[in-house]
């Protein structure tokens, strides 16, 4: 697997358009024309002008979210380099720092609108995992999000001598672990539409937590292939950490879902 001759896709007027924005874009519709086909058809009770309504606002918060927790995890770096850290288009945006932000948003909204939080959480779910899943083919163009040095022939990337880590600038394949995730995602969302979704007596949040689990499952093994992680504990990954916790509560509120009297 070649690496991109460059991340920028063209130039109009001195203005770069990178293939990194292009990419989420297009996962950002995907992720809208998800949500929106999943509550048409199997959440009847989810009205998706509302849906609609508060979409903005909750992908807003995540991308905010998700820039501001990179940065923080990086901030040796972006301290020095204040200017870059609204360059979102150069890569750098954290999964769980836009889950963050729009669970806090998504909360907030519920509480305004007087709308259950937990159940648009489960139908974001199915669009949310999926446009994961075409999101990390923006660090393909970026040159990020990789793995391990690889000699598996159908399996190995190339990564140009700029983008490799010190000390292996003489190693020119390595894992895709950017693919890895992705096809992770598109698997979490089988699991979520076609097992957990018909579990009989289904409560509201049951496919939101179950997708916090089953992503941070993935992401913790992912995470030790790859080797740009931006903060580390010993041999721990930062975002490894975050997962095991996010596992660890959304098990819990499971359990509290399931032993309360609630909606089903």
């Amino acid at each position: 697997m070649q690496s991109p001759p460059s991340s920028v896709l063209l130039n109009i007027g001195g203005f770069n358009l990178h293939y990194y924005g292009l990419i989420m874009f297009f996962a950002i519709i995907t992720a809208l024309f998800v949500m929106h086909c999943v509550a048409k058809k199997f959440y009847k009770d989810v009205d998706t002008d509302t849906l609609l309504d508060i979409l903005p606002i909750i992908i807003l918060c995540s991308i905010l979210g998700a820039r501001l927790y990179y940065v923080i995890m990086d901030f040796s770096y972006y301290s020095k380099h204040l200017a870059e850290i609204p360059a979102v288009w150069q890569g750098g945006m954290s999964i769980h720092g836009g889950i963050i932000g729009g669970v806090l948003a998504g909360i907030i909204v519920a509480k305004v609108k007087k709308i259950s939080f937990l159940k648009y959480a489960d139908v974001f779910s199915y669009g949310l995992v999926l446009g994961q899943a075409v999101g990390r083919f923006g660090n393909y163009f970026n040159c990020e999000a990789f793995g391990k040095p690889c000699s598996i022939p159908f399996l190995k990337l190339y990564i140009p001598p700029a983008h490799r880590p010190f000390g292996y600038e003489n190693i020119e394949y390595y894992h895709p672990a950017f693919l890895y995730e992705s096809l992770w995602n598109v698997f979490v969302f089988l699991i979520l539409f076609f097992v957990v979704r018909k579990i009989p007596n289904i409560k509201e949040g049951t496919i939101f937590f179950a997708y916090l689990i089953l992503y941070s499952l993935g992401r913790i093994i992912v995470e030790w292939c790859r080797m740009d992680s931006v903060l580390n504990i010993g041999n721990i990954a930062i975002a490894q950490i975050v997962s095991a916790v996010v596992i660890v509560l959304s098990s819990i509120f499971l359990i509290v879902i399931y032993k309360r009297k609630g909606k089903t």
